[in-house]
């Protein structure tokens, strides 16, 4: 009996190219869930994180009832492919779109957000797990599972509230979030793989000032690097001038230098995470381009996956709780998400706002932004789902019963932050910041910026000069001093400027400075 065109080509395409079919469909749902958040792009109340997850969800369905309860899965999810591929987009693009001013003007407040708050929920989360774990019936993991959880867990996933704040409108509040959320996840990164560098046979009172050490020398070395890269990348733009031609070979540049920063930092054990976000930082300083497009298929490539593979049956099998014992496990965990931020979040902006008190160009957060920081890093994402796979599967498979439950509870806890708390960011940010409010209050901050008293901007003004006498030069210099102990961030920052001006735009490229109006 012969057999028709579409069974012949079925049956050549499963045979000689296995992948063609589970790549096709992958796509064709990857189309659909862009289509669907481009019809609801006015909607806010919905980002494309959720439309993902709810795409994937759906697709899981369909194909596990195609294949009758088989598989959810139309790919198998490796880590390597997150870190290698779909990681290094997300976070160049990020640090290419930081707007620069805004994040190094808040600098000390996003690091100690981003840092010193991944430290903190780290260890909440950490002691919280290993305390309450066990009264729940859930035993076996090791310290290092422990650690590993504390770190999965304190990568945050700002896109739900960066889509509903806007820029103009609360720019020192988008800033904060923005930044806290890119330099969240690279520390929870570098610290993940500090983590699994720890020889807990031979642990002592030394260990943890290791891990602190190991934590500061990964996280210099791998800004060094990426700065280093980026520098390069872009003298060699200016240089060359690539963009006289064609903007294409300028942009094939950027995008493989970026990936070679990133390969350079896994290659020397660093973090590459860190390294390509520095590289981006740099290149959009100093070059003209901008690109998100892969950035965006590879968040919507995550949250696709994470749909899909809840509904993943074999892991649920596997697993060693039952599905009470998921929720309670889970419900602990985001218990201990809400604590761990809440930590850090409302003392370290008062401290933050002490800081800053001298300072007439910062604003203060008042008690508003302080929960709507907090609320930002609530939902979990890509990086909270990759580093669970990397330290509880292999190749996005477990055959170990405690395995498969963390994996299972991270894929729970991603899909509640993101629905649950992604759904009521918008009525929280309207309730808390009204749009008069907020278009008063950026209003005021930007002629805050350049009120009566405050420092003058000088951009030619050495800060020695040979031309002057010693009394002038030591005179500038005590002034200088003040300056700096009464208000650091903006000092630092408005001397970089100066030096960025006069000495790295002409040898790197970038715009010329514009002045600013008076407000």
């Amino acid at each position: 009996m012969g057999i028709g065109l579409t069974e012949f080509l079925s049956i050549e395409l499963a045979t000689e190219h296995p992948q063609v079919i589970p790549i096709s469909v992958f796509i064709v749902i990857l189309c659909l869930c862009l289509v669907i958040g481009h019809l609801l792009e006015e909607n806010r109340w919905v980002n494309e994180s959720i439309t993902a997850i709810a795409v994937g969800a759906v697709s899981g369905t369909v194909i596990l009832l195609i294949s009758k309860g088989k598989s959810s899965h139309i790919l198998v999810f490796d880590e390597e492919l997150f870190f290698i591929y779909l990681l290094p987009p997300i976070i160049f693009n990020a640090g290419f779109q930081v707007k620069k001013k805004k994040f190094f003007h808040n600098f000390l407040t996003i690091m100690s957000f981003g840092v010193i708050g991944v430290f903190i929920s780290t260890t909440i989360i950490s002691f919280g797990t290993w305390w309450l774990f066990p009264k729940l019936g859930f035993k076996g993991l090791t310290a290092r599972d422990y650690l590993a959880i504390g770190t999965i867990f304190s990568s945050t996933d700002t896109v739900c509230t960066l889509q509903i704040l806007h820029q103009d409108e609360t720019p020192l509040l988008y800033s904060l979030v923005f930044g806290e959320g890119v330099v969240n996840d690279a520390t929870s990164v570098v610290l993940f793989n500090a983590v699994q560098k720890i020889h807990f046979e031979s642990i002592n009172g030394l260990t943890a000032l290791r891990v602190f050490g190991n934590f500061l020398y990964l996280f210099s070395t791998s800004t060094l690097l990426g700065i280093g890269v980026g520098l390069v990348t872009s003298f060699v733009l200016k240089t060359l001038y690539f963009g006289r031609h064609s903007t294409t070979r300028e942009l094939a540049i950027m995008v493989l230098m970026a990936y070679l920063s990133y390969m350079l930092a896994e290659l020397f054990s660093l973090s590459g995470i860190l390294t390509v976000f520095f590289c981006g930082v740099l290149m959009s300083h100093y070059a003209s381009h901008v690109f998100a497009m892969l950035s965006f298929i590879s968040e919507t490539f995550i949250f696709l996956y994470v749909g899909t593979d809840a509904l993943d049956f074999t892991k649920w099998k596997t697993s060693s709780l039952s599905v009470g014992g998921t929720l309670e496990v889970s419900g602990v965990i985001t218990t201990l998400v809400l604590l761990g931020r809440a930590a850090f979040v409302f003392p370290l902006s008062v401290l933050t706002n002490l800081m800053n008190r001298n300072t007439q160009r910062s604003e203060s957060l008042t008690f508003k932004h302080q929960v709507i920081i907090c609320w930002a890093g609530l939902m979990r994402g890509a990086v909270s789902i990759a580093l669970a796979f990397k330290q509880f599967t292999y190749s996005g498979v477990t055959t170990d019963p405690l395995n498969a439950a963390m994996v299972t509870n991270t894929i729970v806890v991603v899909l509640f932050t993101t629905l649950v708390f992604g759904f009521l960011t918008k009525p929280l940010v309207n309730y808390l910041l009204p749009h008069d409010e907020s278009s008063q209050n950026t209003g005021n901050s930007r002629c805050k910026q350049s009120a009566p008293g405050s420092p003058k901007e000088d951009a030619t003004l050495p800060l020695l000069s040979f031309d002057e006498s010693t009394s002038t030069n030591l005179s500038r210099a005590k002034d200088s001093l003040t300056l700096l102990i009464e208000q650091p961030v903006y000092t630092i920052h408005r001397y970089w400027r100066k030096f960025d001006d006069t000495y790295m735009r002409p040898v790197f490229g970038g715009p010329r400075p514009v002045n600013q109006p008076e407000c």
